[in-house]
């Protein structure tokens, strides 16, 4: 009925911190380079999507309109597949919490529901999100193959939902770079095909 890739953004400027709807660094060379290389030698007319839907985030969304230009592929800006929101630890580094805020990083991984950072968003507000986001792609591409790129907070809620694995085992699930990960709908309802292919085959 529908396959839906997700494709996580490459390597963002700024190193390893926590960037969620809050920080919009662009791609770095290697990003790009990553990002790139994910799509593999899909990138002619004929390829194996028959739409682009991306995060509108620099990190997401510069890639998807070059992806889309090169494929001939509509795309359309997606703004609640953009990644969940930090709060107070916006831009901050793991060392830096680790360092400075080890008891409340900690609680984090252990309980990443109720151990929110200051002003983050609720993560269950943002599991809402994504799903209705997913609702919303697989009610108006029925049929279609459809790449989104965006997230690993995103492709992390969308393994969830298609495993009902519960919201506080969500850090477990690591996403790299340019990881690819594949859910389908068909008569048996939401599958998980694959997680973090490193490229198209």
């Amino acid at each position: 009925m529908i396959c839906i890739d997700l494709l996580r953004h490459g390597e963002p400027t700024g190193g390893l911190r926590y960037r969620g709807s809050g920080v919009d660094d662009p791609l770095t060379q290697e990003g790009w380079r990553q990002m790139w290389e994910a799509v593999g030698g899909q990138v002619t007319p004929g390829g194996p999507w028959d739409r682009l839907v991306s995060s509108p985030m620099a990190r997401c969304q510069d890639f998807a309109e070059q992806l889309s230009q090169r494929l001939s592929l509509p795309l359309a800006i997606e703004p609640a597949i953009r990644e969940v929101g930090f709060g107070a630890w916006e831009g901050r580094s793991h060392d830096d919490l680790k360092l400075n805020s080890l008891v409340e990083y900690l609680a984090f991984f252990q309980d990443p529901v109720k151990s929110r950072p200051k002003g983050a968003e609720p993560l269950g507000d943002f599991r809402g999100r994504v799903s209705d986001a997913l609702a919303r792609v697989e009610t108006r591409y029925r049929g279609q193959h459809v790449l989104l790129v965006t997230h690993a907070g995103v492709i992390r809620a969308g393994i969830c939902a298609a495993l009902d694995v519960p919201l506080e085992a969500m850090y477990r699930i690591k996403v790299p770079y340019a990881g690819l990960t594949r859910l389908r709908r068909d008569e048996r309802g939401l599958m998980l095909e694959f997680v973090n292919r490193t490229r198209v085959s």
